[in-house]
């Protein structure tokens, strides 16, 4: 008969195939893809609250030209950072495919509903007698459901048409002309992006015409490209110390989209 000790050891790892001496754990997986995925997603989320605060600079101005307001500019409180979620999108699908980048994109999507429900419930539960801030709580994180709609449905088809068509882009020039790849996949999902979350989203942040809504979109496609060109030289560094440090970076014979 076998010893107690010994029956709860073959119980517990049966059909494991690690010995039963130590804890057991499962290893976490390497590479630069996983922590790139956690900015990726983590500068969404920030983006998302920020731009619930409606912008304008240089408001004693007034400058048109056509239907389009050159001054004052009207933007929202994420204009500085939602551009890194398109130079993560760009290094990702250059890296890693496009499988990988529409992955992390439901991870993003699936992190974005998760905040607007926390949020939710949060407003929700009952306010403490001593906490005097659940108004300013409200106005700070409370969205409405078209400020929801309006990023989720920008950001996710923004970022699936920006890593469609940069590999795209890459199936045929390979290794060349990554400017192009870059600057031509951030002019499509920005655009995208753009045109549909102030489409959506205008009315919420206080755009009620049509010049501001035309400034709204062309001055927040054309600042987000700018930035792409801008940080060039750092994705194109970033880019090149992940194809050569990721032993897995190599030519795949499968479609560009199945990769």
């Amino acid at each position: 008969m076998k010893p107690v000790s010994d029956s709860i050891k073959t119980e517990e790892h049966e059909g494991s195939g690690h010995p039963a001496d130590h804890a057991a754990f499962a290893q976490v997986a390497r590479g630069y893809y996983p922590p790139i995925v956690a900015l990726f997603t983590a500068t969404l989320i920030i983006s998302n609250i920020c731009a619930t605060k409606g912008v304008e600079f240089l408001g004693d101005k007034s400058v048109s030209l056509g239907p389009l307001q050159i001054l004052p500019i009207a933007t929202d409180g994420a204009f500085f950072l939602f551009p890194l979620a398109y130079i993560l999108g760009d290094v990702l699908s250059e890296v890693y495919g496009f499988r990988a980048t529409r992955r992390a994109v439901y991870y993003g999507f699936a992190s974005l509903l998760l905040t607007v429900v926390c949020f939710a419930i949060a407003i929700r539960l009952p306010a403490a007698s001593f906490y005097d801030n659940q108004d300013a709580f409200r106005t700070v994180i409370g969205t409405t459901p078209r400020l929801v709609i309006a990023g989720l449905a920008g950001y996710f088809v923004g970022q699936l048409l920006n890593s469609v068509t940069l590999v795209l882009i890459k199936e045929r020039t390979k290794e060349k002309y990554l400017w192009a790849r870059l600057i031509g996949s951030t002019i499509v999902g920005e655009f995208a992006d753009t045109l549909i979350f102030c489409s959506i989203a205008a009315a919420a942040i206080g755009i009620d015409t049509w010049q501001q809504f035309v400034n709204y979109v062309v001055i927040g496609f054309l600042w987000k490209t700018l930035c792409e060109v801008v940080v060039m030289p750092i994705t194109y560094r970033v880019i090149a110390l992940l194809k050569k440090h990721e032993p897995s970076y190599a030519p795949r014979q499968s479609a560009p989209l199945q990769t």
